[in-house]
């Protein structure tokens, strides 16, 4: 009989485990610890969505949209694509769950995202992000408390140390029209110098060559014309009233006027944390302000601002975090006394306490793996209603701790004689 093919995990994909899983889950606690500071409601939404959500919010000619989405026809003949972010989703789910009643509306978000790119360090096809968003609210102070939120959690990471956050403002509708017409007019007149791909952006994505990699492209864009040369009063007055309430939370910034958002509906604010411990592709939380995104899916003019970070990438920057211990170990010392040292754990469970049993047969087997876990100690269940406690963990023991774990265990064994080698 030949041989079976095991199937392989499917390139950008990963199996996340061990090391990397603690990783994994301390971003994740840390961001709900944090969102719940700052009083921002979970929300969950699907992982697929009608292709048009994707393509209207993100633009057809972003990457993303182009190139990047994983988008399929199902068998009802209708064009879906699975995320390759959040806020597109969120935005459609504003309009069509009627959460209009409730702006403004401060949300947050975890999970997969999908993107067809090519797989580097710490970038999968199938990743992970954590985002926030504030929908419904045109004050300055909401994308200051954004920041505050980022900021903040960067912090309880452990990593905000190298990590610089970067600002700059898009300005309002009149100073991005100003601004774009500047910027087209100067990129024409290099139109023989620029690159393929910004030649493909300057009719439909002029302000996309800003932050252009080609090494062709950079002295023209690097000589293009600065927005404040463009901002209006109001918009000047948005930008000011971020960056002093910054100042007054006790965020540092530093001013990049290259930093762009290329799509149409983005406006003021525009962010990104960026370290230079991931090599070239540094950013690890992003974001800004899109108060003409749910316009362009078919609602009323509604502000909106937010972020997104990777979870892998800010994975790879925290320290290693400490492998969970084990409480205490049930071992029963003869098969007919199982059941006993089953109640007895199901019973220190249900005080909270984490409690590791082996499969294997035999009591001295069982010591062998509760040792290998690293409980704290274990508990003997013995012939004659008899418990024995031995201490496994010295660091970690303290008698205090096995005196409460007694009196948590209660009536059901104050008549059993407990004897131990520490306690």
């Amino acid at each position: 009989m030949a041989k079976i093919q095991t199937p392989q995990r499917i390139r950008g994909t990963q199996d996340i485990f061990g090391e990397e899983q603690r990783r994994f889950a301390a971003v994740l606690d840390a961001f709900d610890r944090v969102r719940r500071l700052y009083c921002f409601q979970r929300v969950d939404i699907p992982v697929f969505e009608s292709t048009a959500v994707f393509a209207r919010s993100l633009g057809e000619t972003t990457d993303v949209v182009s190139k990047e989405m994983y988008t399929f026809e199902d068998r009802g003949g209708d064009s879906i694509t699975l995320r390759p972010e959040f806020t597109a989703g969120i935005a459609r789910a504003f309009l069509t769950e009627g959460w209009q009643q409730y702006a403004p509306l401060k949300l947050a978000t975890s999970g997969p995202v999908f993107r067809y790119e090519r797989p580097q360090k710490g970038r999968f096809r199938q990743f992970h992000q954590i985002d926030a968003e504030v929908i419904g609210a045109a004050e300055p102070m909401a994308d200051v408390e954004l920041l505050a939120f980022a900021d903040q959690l960067l912090r309880e990471l452990g990593i905000s140390d190298g990590v610089t956050l970067q600002l700059n403002t898009l300005g309002d509708a009149a100073t991005r029209d100003a601004w774009r017409a500047a910027l087209v007019e100067h990129f024409q007149s290099h139109r023989a110098e620029l690159s393929e791909d910004s030649l493909a952006r300057l009719d439909k994505n002029p302000l996309r060559i800003l932050d252009s990699k080609d090494p062709r492209d950079r002295p023209i864009a690097d000589s293009a014309p600065d927005i404040d040369q463009f901002l209006t009063a109001e918009a000047a007055d948005f930008f000011g009233a971020v960056t002093g309430g910054l100042d007054a939370a006790g965020v540092a910034w530093t001013r990049n006027a290259r930093l762009v958002r290329g799509l149409d509906y983005y406006r003021h604010t525009a962010f990104e944390f960026v370290t230079d411990r991931l090599g070239a592709q540094g950013t690890v939380l992003a974001g800004g302000r899109y108060d003409g995104l749910i316009e362009s899916l078919g609602g009323n003019p509604t502000p909106g601002v937010g972020w997104a970070a990777g979870v892998e990438r800010l994975a790879m920057l925290i320290a290693e975090p400490a492998v969970e211990r084990v409480d205490v170990a049930v071992i029963s010392d003869s098969p007919e006394l199982e059941p006993e040292a089953k109640r007895l754990a199901a019973l220190l469970r249900n005080c909270g306490y984490s409690v590791y049993q082996s499969y294997r047969n035999g009591s001295k087997k069982q010591a062998e793996a509760a040792r290998k876990a690293k409980a704290t100690g274990i508990i003997y269940v013995r012939p004659g209603d008899q418990l024995h406690m031995t201490v496994v963990d010295h660091d970690r023991y303290s008698r205090e701790w096995w005196l409460r774990l007694l009196a948590d265990i209660g009536d059901p064994y104050a008549a059993m004689h407990v004897t131990s080698d520490q306690a």
